[in-house]
């Protein structure tokens, strides 16, 4: 099982001809993801990995069945591009450029939710299913089937993470990138719980950063599942006023900080990890 992508999800790659998309259909196609075609706004006819690329988001999913997409296109043309998908009635999209400005995330989140969307995104490695499809920029060589989730901000703690439950056996079911932008497509809360339905994931590892509310926004969904959820958060020792690789990423005052943050979600029934080794010693501890 998985959540959200898997081997029959049918994939279409938004800004496929240019230097980033093209390298990367490559690259998703070679690891086994279903990608069906693409779309570049006048570039339709062309090919791309032997992909068929069409003008438009409508032509695409008419042709090909296209129910999934993953946009590789500037931040400044990401709301066009995945409104345009949106209204085309794909379920789920992939934004990997940061910097989304504000407002048009904003008002990709009301479309999405218009049209029973899901969006994880801006500035994401992605999201992969180990063994069965990679949308995004993740390398595979951490990854392996097994039966623990994962949901982070951060692109590398998102493959520590896999790495560590790779190496003690584990293996992962799904691992998403939910994007280190100020406003994200997804929060915490709505991944936890796309894992809490799926029977294949007996735990889900949980990794925040300074900064934001979504951390302390899953808490409730978290009180309120049977899953176990262990939860990491970055920044321990981050000074305050910096901002730490991420947009998201800064705290101001008490307010975000990785201590604080830790508390609530330990208080609402996590199991806290302040290190990677923390977390196969937690599963351990969980007969997970």
């Amino acid at each position: 099982m998985a959540i959200l992508v898997d081997k029959k999800s049918k994939v279409m790659v938004q800004g496929i001809t240019g230097g980033n998309g093209r390298y990367h259909t490559e690259r998703m196609c070679e690891y086994g993801t279903n990608i069906v075609g693409g779309v570049t706004p006048g570039k339709g006819g062309q090919k791309v990995y032997d992909r068929p690329v069409f003008d438009t988001v409508d032509e695409c999913v008419d042709y090909t069945g296209a129910d999934t997409s993953v946009i590789f296109l500037p931040a400044q043309f990401v709301k066009e591009a995945a409104i345009e998908a949106i209204r085309a009635e794909i379920k789920f999209i992939v934004i990997i450029p940061e910097h989304i400005p504000i407002h048009d995330m904003l008002l990709i989140r009301k479309e999405a939710k218009e049209y029973a969307t899901t969006i994880i995104g801006g500035n994401t490695p992605g999201i992969i299913t180990p063994g069965q499809a990679n949308l995004g920029i993740i390398p595979d060589v951490a990854f392996k089937p097994g039966r623990v989730g994962t949901v982070s901000r951060s692109g590398s703690i998102t493959y520590y993470v896999a790495d560590t439950l790779t190496r003690t056996g584990y293996g992962e079911t799904t691992c998403v990138g939910l994007g280190g932008d100020p406003v994200l497509g997804s929060t915490f809360s709505e991944i936890l719980w796309l894992f809490e339905q799926d029977p294949e994931t007996k735990a889900v590892v949980m990794t925040g950063e300074i900064g934001g509310v979504y951390e302390e926004m899953a808490v409730d969904t978290i009180g309120g599942m049977k899953t176990p959820v262990l939860a990491m958060v970055g920044g321990l020792y981050a000074p305050p006023g910096k901002r730490m690789g991420h947009a998201g990423a800064i705290v101001e005052g008490k307010m975000g900080t990785a201590k604080e943050k830790l508390e609530k979600l330990a208080s609402a029934g996590a199991h806290p990890c302040k290190t990677f080794l923390d977390i196969p010693k937690m599963l351990e501890k969980l007969e997970v």
